[in-house]
């Protein structure tokens, strides 16, 4: 099986190149190539041409799309950029996957909706993102579902991981610089670790190959880990299991804020978590508990 893996330096395109190499020969792409990897083809992925020469180049069986344009606030300055990376360019790549036959797996975000709900959303309710990022997402898998080609989307929500840039690493910075933190507690989502994600896309992507012609649906399907709270929660969660991993000292004095109260460029939903019936339901995947993966992706980080 060869499959191009776009993406291959972020967080999640890092968990990713271990479980797809069980699964096939994986040609890694990115703008910028990951600490340790030899392989990576370094190339800008919102130049829409090199994309569709890089397509006939490696002629994949399967693209895992975990590129993106992820800078919430920064998207609103910079839309043009963002709808290219975050809807084009996967535009571009299920036009190509539709001619010739073969499976896209994209990623989507919780941000598509518009946090009004009072329970997790489902696949089949209505989108209505609050900013150009969650638009950019939107779009993207609009230009997919357009395309016809075979196609899975995973929605998911809040990823973090011991390298990149999330609130998880973010914390522990400013947890080991400042002794007070104003924390917002009032929007609502659930923390999901990139491996588990990366899992969950072997298992999916497994079934899809493995079928003969008898493969489960394609389309959208939302995966977050299972526990629901809030980023207050999240980091007070971050600091107690960092403390038992002795990657921190003290415990920073936290506040609880209202979103109000912590101004952003670009509007959060206040509550975006996300139903996983479908996924569970379809390929038997169970999401993964906070509790567990937290203290296994802080665990590393402490033995580096």
């Amino acid at each position: 099986m060869n499959i191009l893996l776009t993406g291959a330096a972020g967080q999640l395109g890092q968990e990713l190149l271990p479980r797809l190499q069980q699964l096939g020969q994986v040609t890694q792409v990115d703008r910028t190539v990951a600490p340790g990897a030899v392989s990576t083809l370094v190339q800008n992925l919102d130049d829409l041409g090199r994309v569709e020469i890089l397509l006939n180049r490696v002629r994949p069986d399967i693209v895992v799309n975990a590129a993106a344009y992820t800078a919430v606030d920064l998207a609103e300055d910079h839309s043009e950029t963002a709808f290219r990376i975050n809807a084009e360019m996967p535009g571009c790549i299920a036009r190509w996957a539709e001619r010739n036959q073969r499976l896209l797996v994209h990623y989507s975000t919780d941000y598509v909706f518009d946090g009004q709900a009072s329970s997790p959303y489902t696949e089949l309710d209505l989108a209505g993102p609050l900013g150009v990022y969650g638009e950019s997402k939107l779009a993207g898998e609009l230009a997919i579902a357009t395309s016809q080609c075979r196609h899975i989307i995973l929605r998911t929500s809040w990823v973090y991981s011991g390298h990149g840039n999330n609130f998880v690493l973010t914390m522990l910075r400013l947890a080991r610089e400042r002794p007070f933190l104003n924390i917002v507690s009032d929007q609502a989502g659930c923390p999901t670790w990139a491996r588990n994600l990366a899992l969950v896309t072997q298992t999916v992507i497994a079934r899809m190959i493995s079928a003969n012609g008898d493969s489960p649906a394609g389309g959208i399907y939302h995966y977050c880990d299972g526990d629901a709270l809030s980023w207050y929660q999240f980091a007070r969660a971050i600091f107690e299991t960092a403390m038992q991993a002795g990657m921190l000292q003290r415990l920073p004095e936290m506040k609880a804020v209202h979103s109000v109260d912590f101004p952003q460029k670009a509007r959060r939903p206040l509550y975006s978590v996300l139903d996983t019936s479908r996924i569970e339901e379809v390929f038997g995947i169970t999401p993964a508990g906070l509790d567990q993966s937290l203290r296994a992706c802080i665990g590393e980080m402490a033995k580096k």
